[in-house]
């Protein structure tokens, strides 16, 4: 059947309505600043943010339809944007005192280790000062076995390691690895293991008679330590402290 005008028209309008998205038309409006400058009349039929940002209630009254505050809106957004600048700044500076704080405590540890002057008090730093001085709950040491162990290697202070278990923690040849949720049983943290949320675990190397060890700092939060977070510091206080156990190795017979 033959269609009138009228018809035509329709279906012209329900075609463009049914084809033309809201990102086309923010597109066209983005590539054409000008439009509403040019076509004013338009503006009397959007829903634009009320006069000096105040949102109209739902069906309220359009009181000062005919007025839209394009200037309080622009505001708006750039205090908005400001905002969020100022909570990334926010972000930055405490992230660097975080990490300035963190530098000093493992500054203060490293001086604590080389003021030892021979393994039992080297020991005794490890397991009563580290602790305190890197604000952690606990500091362990442990060796795995050897074919030629050190007397002073074998004590209470010092954790006996499974064969293998440093390779398992760090991967083979890793130098540190942080734990959000360790799961110890005991191999690493002994007694304290049920108290040790979290936790950062470094290699220490094998030296002229020492076996591969273990440092392992643990805190009851879990969040204190996270994968993500860097490991330099925690490598190089474990690389002072082999290199401290090296200087005390007792000489060959």
């Amino acid at each position: 059947m033959p269609q009138g005008t009228d018809d035509l028209a329709a279906d012209a309008v329900e075609t463009a309505e049914t084809s033309v998205s809201e990102d086309d038309v923010a597109e066209y409006l983005v590539a054409n600043p000008d439009f509403f400058r040019d076509h004013l009349e338009v503006l009397s039929f959007m829903n634009m943010p009320g006069r000096f940002g105040q949102e109209e209630a739902p069906g309220a009254p359009h009181e000062g339809a005919q007025v839209v505050d394009f200037q309080q809106a622009l505001l708006n957004q750039q205090k908005e944007a400001v905002e969020e600048l100022r909570d990334c700044v926010r972000d930055v500076i405490e992230t660097s005192r975080s990490n300035m704080s963190v530098q000093q405590r493992t500054h203060a540890a490293v001086l604590a280790l080389l003021g030892a002057r021979d393994f039992d008090s080297l020991i005794r730093v490890v397991n009563d000062d580290l602790a305190r001085l890197l604000d952690v709950d606990i500091v362990c040491v442990g060796y795995e076995p050897s074919d030629d162990p050190l007397s002073w290697l074998v004590s209470p202070e010092i954790t006996d390691l499974a064969p293998g278990l440093v390779d398992a923690l760090l991967g083979e040849g890793g130098a540190a690895k942080l734990y959000r949720d360790i799961a110890d049983d005991g191999s690493v943290f002994g007694a304290a293991a049920g108290l040790v949320q979290s936790a950062a675990v470094a290699r220490l190397r094998p030296g002229p008679r020492t076996p591969v060890g273990l440092m392992a700092l643990g805190s009851r939060s879990d969040s204190f330590f996270q994968p993500g977070q860097g490991t330099e510091l925690v490598v190089f206080l474990a690389r002072v402290l082999e290199n401290c156990v090296d200087r005390m190795q007792e000489p060959s017979m």
